[in-house]
């Protein structure tokens, strides 16, 4: 018999159903040959220091650092007893096998892994490594599972992630909680992304708005404009040479052909999601998660924004069940399959579970995300948005004045997008190189400059994603770039905003002044994108076992050992 262990109930109960373990137990399903349970999230956690020794019960800078040469696991205490209840189905005789049916990722395999470990379990695993919860993918997942030891690197890298994780965040919130007589907690990913937030807010803070000015002649339908001016003497010049007809310069006519977007991957997902409906990333990862939960769509803790070469006749009949009579565009639609690109999971779009009675059961909530989605696999596999571009100019003695247009000759795959904004239209007279143009008023328009913006969540997710990227191989896996992962992001922000150091203004993001202050302390190690980028392509490397675990804890402990050591100087 073989036990299937999910990540949750859920889960747990559509895995039953499908390979027919319909006999209900106290915490489990049974039948077919097959036990299903599950975990409730982290079964299993990393131990607080004091599980080590008793003084680190206590924070104090000479304890430090704390590097254990062996790392303790501890049960959940509010979920021993579904453990226990797994630790008894994994040492039940009849049981050969252990099937890993969490989430297919980095953190799934810990979950699994770590309740593995701590049961004290030798029975073979095998992989259930599924990117959709509908009942053929669950099928094809069964009938095709992988051998456990092909994942031992992945495990290996999450492991080395938590280790990593705890190192720094023992350590370094107990040293600068202790030199500053304040509470403090530092992060692998959560300080540096604080960082950027601080940075941001010093720029727009040390911003000093510069007065500049812009000449416009304006003309019968068309207002033409210089660039910027710093000086009003000679844009009040310019204005009094401007004589009451002009002479065109030169009339630029340019098609502009956008082609669209490919589909979600979990970042740009909670991204879109911000700036259409205002949700938080974490918001949108509940939604999404929920909406795979239910089979609408496919797995959403993803990087990858492609669909691989053997969907391309499921994606066919996908696009006529989601729109009736929907013509694809040849070219968009072979854009988005490429094996090459796809890591763990392929992009989010909806199943081929689509029912009205569905979707109608859906909140309004999980409706918009869920349309959100649909539209983007319409979009991406449409035809292109066709634009005329209209740029006229006049040149006079140095300066070029100049008004653009542009008019939509062919509307493509905006015609599904859900609208943020109206794309507008601006038609300008039919002008040529050497037309004369009456001039009806010359202006000089008082501008100022424009401070950054703050960060909202659309753009600090795009922050995050990017952080350190310069610094990364070019061939580095998309996941792996920047602060955290597209599973982790919206925790961070989260955490950030429940410890006080960040808060919500509206839609935008800002540091408070404790965490101003922690990024004042920190050392730059500690708070860098490209030190964190760094180690997130080692945990990559980790994972495709080309670097070594011990290796990479090492150059950590390294790094905290030279921080404290600095410190304690200072303090002699």
């Amino acid at each position: 018999m073989k036990l299937v262990i999910a990540e949750k109930p859920s889960v747990g109960v559509a895995l039953a159903k499908v390979i027919g373990a319909n006999q209900r137990r106290d915490g489990y399903f049974e039948g077919n040959g097959y036990i299903v349970s599950w975990c409730v999230g982290h079964l299993v956690r990393m131990a607080n220091p004091d599980k080590y020794d008793e003084k680190y019960a206590k924070w104090k800078i000479e304890d430090l650092p704390i590097f254990p040469e062996e790392y303790l696991y501890e049960l959940n205490p509010k979920t021993k007893k579904q453990f226990a209840l797994l630790k008894k189905l994994m040492q039940d005789k009849k049981v050969d096998t252990v099937i890993n049916a969490c989430d297919a990722g980095r953190e799934g395999e810990s979950i699994f892994r770590l309740v593995y470990q701590q049961a004290k379990c030798k029975k073979p695993i095998q992989r259930l490594w599924i990117s959709s919860m509908e009942d053929q993918s669950i099928k094809e997942g069964f009938q095709n599972l992988k051998d456990g030891r092909d994942f031992e690197n992945l495990f290996e890298s999450a492991q080395t992630r938590s280790i990593a994780d705890w190192l720094v965040g023992m350590n370094l919130s107990r040293l600068y909680s202790c030199l500053y007589k304040q509470n403090y907690s530092v992060g692998r990913v959560q300080t540096p992304t604080l960082n950027m937030i601080v940075q941001r807010d010093g720029e727009i803070d040390r911003f000093i708005k510069e007065k500049y000015y812009t000449v416009e002649i304006i003309g019968d339908g068309i207002t033409l404009s210089t660039e910027r001016i710093d000086d009003y003497e000679v844009a009040d010049q310019l204005r009094n040479l401007i004589d009451e007809k002009i002479i065109i310069t030169d009339v630029e006519k340019k098609e502009k052909v956008t082609r669209p977007d490919k589909p979600y991957d979990l970042t740009t997902l909670q991204r879109e999601a911000n700036k259409v409906f205002g949700y938080s990333a974490k918001k949108t990862l509940d939604i999404t998660q929920k909406l795979y939960d239910k089979k609408l769509v496919t797995y959403p803790r993803t990087d990858s924004r492609y669909l691989t070469e053997d969907m391309k006749e499921m994606t066919k009949l996908l696009l006529n069940r989601l729109e009736r009579d929907f013509q694809f565009d040849e070219k968009s639609f072979s854009s988005i399959f490429d094996n090459s690109k796809v890591t763990d999971h392929y992009a989010i779009i909806p199943t081929m579970s689509v029912e009205m009675s569905k979707l109608e059961s859906l909140s309004t909530e999980e409706k918009n995300v869920y349309e959100l989605i649909k539209a983007k696999l319409l979009m991406a596999c449409s035809k292109p948005l066709i634009e005329s571009m209209t740029k006229v100019i006049y040149e006079y003695d140095g300066f070029t004045f100049t008004a653009n247009g542009k008019t939509v000759i062919e509307n493509g795959f905006r015609e599904y997008e859900i609208k943020t904004k109206e794309l507008k239209e601006k038609i300008l007279p039919n002008l040529s190189s050497g037309d004369e143009l009456v001039v009806l008023d010359v202006l000089i328009q008082e501008k100022f400059t424009k401070p950054p913006l703050h960060f909202n969540e659309d753009t600090l997710l795009k922050a995050m994603e990017k952080a350190g990227a310069d610094s990364l191989d070019k061939d580095i896996e998309v996941e792996r770039m920047g602060l955290g992962t597209p599973a982790t992001r919206a925790g961070i922000i989260e955490n950030l905003i429940n410890k006080g150091y960040v808060e919500r203004d509206k839609k935008n993001l800002l540091a408070t002044h404790k965490g101003t202050s922690l990024v004042a302390i920190v050392a730059d190690e500690f708070k860098s994108a490209e030190t964190t980028s760094h180690w997130e392509m080692k945990l990559s490397d980790i994972a495709s076992g080309k670097f070594s675990k011990d290796e990479f804890i090492g150059a950590i402990q390294k790094t905290i050992q030279k921080t404290i050591d600095l410190y304690e100087k200072a303090r002699k």
